[in-house]
């Protein structure tokens, strides 16, 4: 081969390679690399025989869910709705949530569900639609089993348990129907002072349930115009405000015998500053702020303690058995019933209150959203309904409650005092 033609081989040879650059160079980055934005998605079903709450956890937001089968719904812009059924309790639900469910698999739907407590027990007669629309291992769910379903792959994939089940998923960019299956409840309700306890006299310096006189102090400054406090009995038969001897123990470093004495109660301070107090403290604060009321836990002999306390009318005492409750109204004692009673009341259970002039319940938070069309028979009847545990799951705090629950309920056991608070404070 002479000379020009290797040349011109050699030229041709590197001209193809630069066109082949040119060519790629022309191709956008993303369009080799293109990568799917996902969200991780961890679900957790446990059994009735856990003992554990079920929960999902979603872009750093974790949500516990109430007994019965959960519906979530990967709405567009990384969104969840979702919704629990009390598919143990209420066939009622079980039908909504199938009349659900059947809409959302037609609609090609991205969903998942997971099963908390005992889930199966109404699904008993509905194997068949269940089967149908293809929850094969739905439809043979037993009472206290673990479960978890999605369709993000674009198929129903199932996990059963007898125990507990932790599945943790990636949820790509949902661009969706537009669908809203869940849309958010509002329930009006009109401001006031009133909707607000606080907690074991309140958050102080950041520190929840001391039962002191500090925090009375401080939380009444900051608004709060109804205290409760915890009240138990030293060893020697005196009343004070600590919500248990162990807790009381842990906050004053004592370590002597539980339950103390009175003398020895009296002489120790909560965490080296907070002041305890006996009936004798509670009375005095109570008399030098006429404009606030007490709420009791614990105590649930409603005699003894009224008499006890300087302002009877100034008194709601949370009451823990239909004896007591009973008891109160027959001696003109404001009571506060209890759920644990309350539910347990066969029929009528607003009848029950009203024959006994009882105006206020408290709840847990946790039951409401199973409990909807109690917590409105209540609110038609007059009946104040306050709840407590807030603070205990996460995100579900005095402003969540405030903003999605108030109305439905009508207040709450807060710790501390939010912003949203203060526009209440003119309705006292």
């Amino acid at each position: 081969m002479n000379s020009n033609s290797l040349t011109i081989k050699l030229l041709l040879f590197f001209i193809f390679l630069g066109s082949v650059a040119k060519s790629n160079a022309m191709i956008p980055l993303h369009a080799i690399t293109k990568k799917i934005v996902t969200e991780e998605l961890v679900l957790n079903s446990h059994s009735f025989n856990t003992h554990q709450r079920s929960s999902f956890t979603y872009m750093s937001q974790k949500e516990t869910i109430e007994r019965g089968l959960t519906i979530l719904h990967f709405e567009k812009d990384e969104r969840i709705a979702y919704k629990t059924f009390d598919t143990y309790g209420s066939k009622e639900e079980v039908e909504e949530f199938l009349a659900t469910l059947s809409k959302m698999i037609t609609a090609n739907s991205k969903i998942a569900i997971l099963a908390h407590d005992s889930a199966a027990a109404s699904l008993l007669g509905f194997e068949k639609q269940l089967f149908d629309l293809g929850f094969f291992q739905l439809s043979t769910l037993k009472g206290r089993q673990a479960y978890i379903m999605h369709n993000l792959n674009g198929v129903i994939t199932e996990q059963v348990d007898d125990n507990s089940i932790t599945k943790t998923l990636n949820v790509p960019t949902i661009t969706g129907n537009g669908i809203v299956y869940f849309p958010k409840e509002t329930y009006e309700f009109t401001p006031n002072i009133n909707r607000y306890i606080a907690h074991a006299g309140g958050e102080v310096n950041g520190i929840k349930s001391t039962n002191s006189k500090n925090a009375l102090d401080e939380n009444y400054k900051k608004g709060f115009r109804i205290f409760e406090l915890d009240i138990i009995e030293t060893s020697d038969g005196k009343l004070v405000a600590a919500h248990d001897w162990n807790m009381w123990a842990r906050f004053t470093d004592y370590t002597g015998t539980l339950p103390p004495t009175h003398a020895q109660f009296m002489k120790q301070k909560i965490y080296g500053d907070y002041i305890t107090m006996d009936m004798d403290g509670i009375n005095a604060w109570f008399k030098n702020h006429p404009d606030a009321t007490l709420v009791t836990d614990k105590v649930n002999d409603p005699i003894a303690f009224a008499e006890a306390f300087i302002d009877k009318d100034r008194l709601i005492m949370e009451l823990f058995s239909v004896m007591a409750v009973e008891k109160a109204s027959e001696n003109g004692i404001h009571a506060m019933m209890s759920q644990e009673p309350l539910m347990a009341i066969k029929g009528d259970k607003t009848n029950f209150l009203k024959v006994n002039d009882v105006k206020h319940v408290a709840i847990s938070r946790r039951i409401i959203a199973n409990q909807k069309k109690l917590m409105l028979q209540l609110k038609e009847a007059g009946i104040k309904v306050y709840v407590y545990n807030v603070n205990f799951d996460p995100g579900k705090d005095e402003k969540y409650v405030q903003d999605n629950e108030f109305g439905l309920i009508y207040g709450m056991y807060a710790d501390k005092w939010i912003s949203e608070m203060n526009s209440n404070s003119a309705s006292k």
